[in-house]
């Protein structure tokens, strides 16, 4: 059985649609997929073991992209079962080009016209469960439990205890505690822990920050690694950490997806939806606030109170918590 797989763009949707990838894997046993995404959800996801194909998703960089959408139905060819977890009208008309009998996508005005199953998914819940929820909708014998994160690209094994500090957000900069925090608690646990800070191309200036206020309290056992490691190695990386420190985003997905003991600093998202799916070894620090969660990139009155009222102190101590 051939089964096609739109996966999300981000790097924490894509972890988040891990589950429900794991779930058609159990019920189609004999099923091979082909997955269709962004270079980062493909880097990361296309290492499973039923992963025959793996496509990045270049159609949006083309001068037509309806033309560059057909050529790519057409290179991919028929599926028994296509499905997309990303709710656009490009990722529709792709699984309907492909001729495949069954075509399922989220309920929405393009799906319903162009796809055989668009299902209403309710959305006050956690991702993973609405992904899982529509990858089983063809299935009667689905019992509703939605299993862990599954990521099959080996952790690292370091030879000390590792800490892991991810300051960066990529979806804005609503999400993005601050540096000196993120400073402030490495350097409480530097004694007792190897420092790794993590950061995506673009996020080498706020890493450079945290390496000059540890650099300042004294603190030299640490690794700047922002801007430097593949989708693989970051996975690699974050697995082998012994403790992670972060804000909402695809660097935390994947240490719930290895089970590793996390901090995560929550302002403007809703935690209902986006938290360490499954990952008991971990810990939320929120305030609840009249203007958040407000979902938006940056702060819309300009105070950034949600993250800004978060003290490092308060994560200190969650990560005490953690730290056995």
């Amino acid at each position: 059985m051939k089964i096609l797989i739109i996966l999300p763009n981000w790097l924490g949707d894509a972890v988040m649609a891990t589950p429900a990838i794991e779930l058609l894997a159990l019920y189609y046993p004999q099923a091979r997929f082909t997955f269709v995404g962004s270079f980062v959800s493909i880097e990361a996801l296309k290492y499973h073991p039923k992963c025959e194909k793996a496509v990045v998703d270049e159609t949006k960089k083309a001068p037509n992209r309806m033309k560059a959408t057909y050529e790519l139905a057409k290179e991919l060819g028929s599926f028994h079962m296509a499905i997309s977890f990303r709710n656009q009208i490009h990722a529709s008309l792709l699984l309907k080009l492909t001729g495949s009998v069954l075509c399922i996508a989220k309920k929405s005005w393009h799906s319903m016209f162009l796809l055989s199953h668009t299902p209403t998914i309710k959305t006050n819940q956690h991702l993973c469960r609405q992904y899982a929820q529509l990858a089983m909708i063809n299935t009667d014998a689905w019992d509703k439990n939605t299993p862990k994160l599954k990521l099959y690209i080996p952790s690292k094994r370091f030879e000390k205890p590792t800490m892991g500090i991810n300051a960066g957000a990529t979806y804005g900069s609503a999400k993005r505690w601050y540096p000196e925090r993120f400073a402030e608690v490495a350097r409480e646990f530097s004694d007792k822990y190897e420092i790794i800070i993590f950061g995506g191309p673009n996020e080498v200036e706020m890493a450079d920050e945290i390496e000059s206020y540890l650099k300042s309290s004294g603190v030299s056992n640490y690794t700047n690694l922002a801007g430097k490691t593949s989708i693989k190695e970051l996975c690699e990386f974050i697995g082998g950490c012994s403790l992670f420190v972060t804000n909402d985003s695809g660097p935390m997905h994947v240490a719930a997806a290895y089970q590793v003991p996390t901090v995560a600093i929550f302002g403007p998202t809703k935690h209902t939806e986006t938290s360490q799916w499954m990952n008991k070894k971990s810990k939320i620090v929120r305030h609840d606030m009249e203007c958040a969660p407000c979902m938006r990139r940056e702060c819309p009155l300009g105070h950034h109170e949600c993250m800004k009222s978060i003290m490092a102190s308060e994560v200190i101590e969650a990560a005490k918590k953690l730290d056995i």
